[in-house]
């Protein structure tokens, strides 16, 4: 059976090239701060269900320390110059896109053929992880068609991702973190001690309180935390569940959808948000970096209005 460690086993192999392709770079001054980080990345993906806790703790102080010292910097690999990739796109034209929809394809006949795929008793792959180990094999399988399409040498993809990691840096490393901090935060029981601020402090003893309590408090976490996965299980089983639900009489799957909404318009606020609100703009290089944040405030406030409307009057029917 195909299990998510595959999944793991490329990723690990992925940043262990960058690792190698920097400590290389000589035209980088911080190359050996570089080559440290994506090895210990690839490290957590290769070996880290054999690092133990201890070790893993470890690994994630090397990687603080590291960027926290400012020892990233930015490469710039040998590429393609803009006028030849202007070239490259009249004579390819339309067949550039054949790589990137490669990958839904792909996707979609890993789900729907090869998922519930058996030989005897054993699956083909593990069902659970079904979705992630078809983009697995979808990027395997877009990766050597551009390079059979494009003819380009097989150390064209790690130059080409070196290049684009190092560009985001660190912050291509934040969801991760984020998401394990929203499982760390709902184990620790801090859903249970926001509850008890929520009903001790703010006025949630009308409907119209509450509700705007667990919308604001939802895009509110989320800009604290960069994600809104991780501020759901804390404001959902803190006010939405013992206030929302068992005290007004709510119905849980429209609060529940519309509090993760409300959430998401935290994400356009937030720069802990980094691969929406700060990578466009290191990629394409705007003197701003905050500028897709300022671009997205009124739209965010807007919605957050809206959402917190549609709780209060669809909620409770």
């Amino acid at each position: 059976m195909i299990r998510l460690g595959v999944v793991y086993l490329l990723a690990g192999l992925m940043f262990a090239g960058f690792a190698v392709l920097s400590a290389r770079d000589r035209e980088n001054p911080k190359r050996f701060g570089n080559s440290a980080f994506w090895a210990l990345v690839g490290l957590s993906f290769l070996a880290g269900d054999r690092l133990g806790d201890l070790g893993n703790g470890v690994l994630v102080l090397g990687l603080a320390l590291l960027a926290g010292f400012g020892q990233l910097g930015r490469s710039n690999p040998a590429t393609t110059s803009a006028d030849e990739r202007q070239v490259l796109s009249q004579r390819f034209g339309n067949r550039l896109f054949i790589p990137a929809l490669i990958l839904p394809v792909v996707v979609g006949v890993g789900v729907l053929v090869l998922k519930p795929l058996r030989f005897g008793d054993v699956a083909l792959m593990d069902p659970k992880q079904a979705t992630l180990i078809s983009l697995a094999l979808a990027v395997l399988i877009g990766l050597a068609t551009a390079l059979i399409l494009l003819r380009q040498p097989l150390a064209s993809p790690w130059q080409e991702g070196r290049r684009l990691i190092d560009t985001v840096s660190w912050a291509a490393l934040l969801p991760q973190f984020l998401a394990a901090l929203g499982t760390v935060f709902a184990l620790a029981g801090v859903g249970n001690q926001i509850g008890q601020l929520v009903t001790t402090w703010l006025p949630v003893d009308t409907r119209l309180a509450a509700v705007s309590v667990y919308c604001v408090g939802m895009a509110v976490f989320t800009m604290l935390l960069g994600n809104a996965f991780a501020a759901f299980p804390i404001l959902t089983g803190g006010v939405a569940i013992p206030i929302l639900v068992n005290h007004f009489g709510g119905n849980p799957a429209v609060i529940a959808s519309i509090g993760m909404l409300s959430g998401f318009c935290g994400t356009l606020m937030t720069p802990l948000a980094a691969n929406f609100n700060l990578v466009p703009p290191a990629l394409l290089e705007i003197p701003d970096r905050y500028a897709v944040i300022k671009a997205q405030i009124p739209t965010a406030l807007l919605m957050l209005t809206i959402n917190t409307g549609l709780m209060y009057v669809l909620a409770f029917r």
